[in-house]
């Protein structure tokens, strides 16, 4: 039996393909859109990405940033890093691509003075040792942004995920989903930041619209792209590609047939290093 910690960090085998080709712009597009231009307002001369997956929020940060500016990019699994690796459009730019762990980072005290991690912190098992070290790598006043998901009633997709897979369980259930929107607490999230030792926290919830060419490219990501897909599979009481048809129709209910469009909410936290 694996713990929820387990399940929810292996992202390997055919999950970085199917994670970039099909919840990129369903999950994670706009949003990477959104804190790489928070990222290159404050132009920054060092600058670490942690918990990067396959680089959506990196080419992003590689358009955005100031050419002058160095960017580091991490990833706890090898896979996800050596496909974010794989699909980077540096060509010249100064990026760094390095496998760590976010809970202790192969750091110096003060080498950026920006921290970016886009949906990353809700996966820690130690989320105050991540923001410990993420204060520990930045400069003194350095920049931290992270953002997390709001809860499940403010992100449909994740929700109507979670629910359906779930009904092809009698017993243990995979509870993946519940990590991604595990933390929507916005209060929550404040204190978690102060007790890292940061300063000047703001908290703003942005509401953006996720996309897909229908409502099975969606399934088969929600499905296949992430660790739930190794739940099932380690389950092995439940058809995969049921559970990916069933998706698609629960998804076609809720949001019509053809080109989904649908709500994405979360809260980026701004912070200070004291």
């Amino acid at each position: 039996m694996f713990s929820i910690a387990e399940e929810s960090a292996r992202f390997d085998g055919s999950i970085p393909e199917m994670y970039d080709r099909y919840l990129g712009a369903l999950l994670f597009e706009p949003h990477a859109a959104d804190i790489a231009e928070r990222a290159a307002e404050l132009r920054p001369r060092r600058v670490l990405e942690i918990a990067a997956g396959t680089g959506i929020v990196s080419r992003r940060l590689i358009e955005a940033l100031p050419e002058e500016t160095s960017l580091t990019v991490t990833d706890l699994n090898a896979p996800m890093l050596e496909y974010a690796r794989s699909k980077s459009t540096a060509r010249g730019r100064d990026v760094e691509w390095r496998q760590a762990d976010a809970q202790q980072l192969p750091f110096p005290d003060g080498s950026f003075d920006v921290v970016v991690c886009q949906f990353g912190v809700m996966f820690f098992p130690d989320k105050h040792r991540g923001l410990l070290e993420f204060n520990r790598v930045l400069e003194k006043d350095g920049t931290l942004i992270f953002s997390v998901w709001d809860s499940f009633e403010t992100n449909p997709v994740q929700s109507i995920a979670h629910s359906t897979i779930g009904t092809f369980f009698q017993e243990d259930p995979p509870d993946f989903y519940k990590v991604p929107c595990g933390m929507g607490n916005k209060t929550e999230a404040v204190r978690l930041t102060e007790d890292a030792g940061f300063k000047d926290i703001v908290i703003e919830t942005v509401s953006l619209t996720g996309s897909s060419s229908s409502a099975e490219s969606a399934a088969q990501g929600l499905v296949k792209g992430n660790p739930v897909i190794n739940a099932i599979r380690e389950r092995g009481t439940a058809d995969v590609d049921e559970i990916v048809l069933a998706l698609a129709r629960a998804l076609e209910a809720r949001f019509g047939a053809g080109l989904l469009h649908v709500p994405l909410r979360a809260h980026v936290v701004t912070a200070t290093k004291s």
